[in-house]
């Protein structure tokens, strides 16, 4: 038997014990910062940005664009009629004849913007949204359409998009991650719609729940935070033992192992340093009860949601740089009407509940929220119930408000029935670009050395929206 403990078969052996610890200096010194999980890349941000922060609304499955935000009066006019253009090339399923809503659309605030009745809570906060109504994708399928909406790719593994804000921005508290994601899906392209690829491992979503699962009245679990068992001091120790291990086996040269075994060291850093801060700040158990009403907390069909929603708002209050919040699943090839309704009024009051509480803690300015889906969903018919929709990635609307968009303001336009973007049109890449922008960071110099090449969130493409800026 080989006497010799490696570092690596340290930690095969006892990394289970691992989870919760932290480097024995950090407890001498609390105010030290782990290099590449809470500082900021050099010369970043690039310039002053709008917003210090993102939430992103992602509904899972693809809402339907003229169900929704998207008013086309020709679809009623022209109910049942077949599509007066070619349909595209590559369709994910066939389709029939034009569908008309079957939501009526009212205009409100003094931006007049038209919002279907799915959404009466959201149209009360449209004088704080800018609509992009041009988006379009490059993918029919879920799992491309998620892939590349989330990582800017739909063929090959990149970083997430939080992945790549948190790696260029850091996160602005210490004691939690920079990256959350609530509720994902695992299909779909699974963890790497929050993955970090080839960026450090630091870089990837700390999880939050998973999908199905309930918010519970204490907040929601981290899994793996803590280690009940083994007291802090012998988890010290141990990390310190681990500690000498790597400067006893460490060759004169950093090779790509090392990295690897700093990142992970990272992680049990910040996994200690969330200890003291994390389950408090999930706990939403003494907000208000005004708060909770705001949110629909407490009512079965927003209860979910609208702890999710609050959550997101104390996490990008506590300094968090990326939250996710999931929501499915919207994909209705049929019973449009009966599910889209159900979806909507789960998410729809939590939703305005966010933006009115950002708002009126001064919060709204800096924190960009996001709205959107993979793709969205054809004007025409599909099944034979004739009450559903295929996917259309072609053009589709998202919404952002706060983080220096415009307020009020509408950009970009579909054609009369919805179903491709004909103006001012929005690339996957072109949002991204302008995301990166309203934090600060130019999306053609944020870039990662990997393979021989420099990648980056837009690939060789994107240009930021500058018309929907304030």
């Amino acid at each position: 038997m080989n006497a010799e403990l490696t570092r690596r078969e340290l930690l095969n052996r006892a990394g289970a014990g691992f989870g919760s610890i932290a480097l024995a200096d950090l407890l001498i010194r609390q105010a030290s910062v782990a290099e590449a999980s809470s500082e900021k890349l050099a010369g970043l941000p690039h310039f002053p940005g709008r917003a210090k922060r993102v939430i992103f609304l992602f509904m899972h499955g693809g809402p339907s664009q003229v169900d929704t935000f998207d008013y086309k009066p020709q679809l009623s006019i022209r109910n049942n009629e077949p599509l007066p253009f070619a349909k595209p090339r590559v369709q994910f399923g066939q389709t029939g004849n034009l569908l008309a809503s079957p939501w009526k659309f009212r205009q409100y605030g003094e931006s007049g913007a038209w919002v279907s009745d799915l959404f009466p809570n959201v149209g009360r906060c449209v004088d704080d949204i800018t609509f992009i109504k041009s988006l379009h994708g490059s993918n029919e399928a879920h799992g491309g359409a998620m892939l590349k909406m989330h990582t800017g790719s739909d063929t090959f593994v990149r970083p997430s998009m939080g992945a790549w804000i948190s790696y260029g921005l850091g996160t602005e508290n210490e004691n939690l991650p920079s990256f959350v994601t609530m509720s994902p899906t695992l299909g779909h392209g699974g963890v790497q719609n929050f993955g970090s690829a080839f960026l450090p491992p630091i870089h990837q979503a700390t999880r939050v729940g998973m999908r199905g699962e309930a918010i519970k009245e204490s907040g929601a679990a981290i899994n793996n935070l803590t280690n009940e068992s083994v007291p802090n001091s012998i988890q010290a120790s141990q990390l310190e033992f681990l500690k000498d291990l790597d400067r006893l086996k460490r060759p004169g040269a950093r090779t790509s192992a090392d990295a690897e075994m700093d990142a992970r060291i990272e992680s049990f850093e910040l996994a200690f340093r969330m200890q003291t801060e994390a389950p408090e700040v999930l706990d939403i158990s003494r907000e208000s009860k005004s708060i909770r009403r705001l949110y629909g907390i407490d009512e079965d069909a927003t209860d979910n949601y609208g702890r999710q929603c609050l959550l997101a708002r104390r996490l990008s209050e506590a300094g968090v740089r990326f939250i996710q919040v999931n929501h499915s699943y919207w994909d209705q090839h049929r019973d449009l009407k009966d599910k889209h309704l159900e979806l909507a009024t789960q998410v729809d009051k939590p939703i305005a509940g966010l933006l009115m509480d950002l708002k009126q803690r001064g919060l709204l300015d800096d924190t960009l929220v996001i709205w959107g889906a993979e793709f969205g969903r054809t004007p025409t018919v599909q099944g034979a119930s004739k009450d559903g929709r295929d996917h259309n990635p072609h053009g589709f609307t998202y919404w952002m408000a706060g983080g220096g968009v415009k307020r009020g303001f509408s950009y970009g336009e579909t054609d009369e029935f919805g179903y491709y973007a004909t103006h001012d049109k929005v690339h996957v890449h072109d949002l991204h670009a302008t995301i990166l922008h309203l934090l600060g960071v130019d999306h053609e110099r944020l870039t990662y050395r990997y393979g021989g090449r420099d990648f980056r969130l837009t690939d060789v493409e994107g240009r930021v929206v500058d018309e929907i800026i304030a």
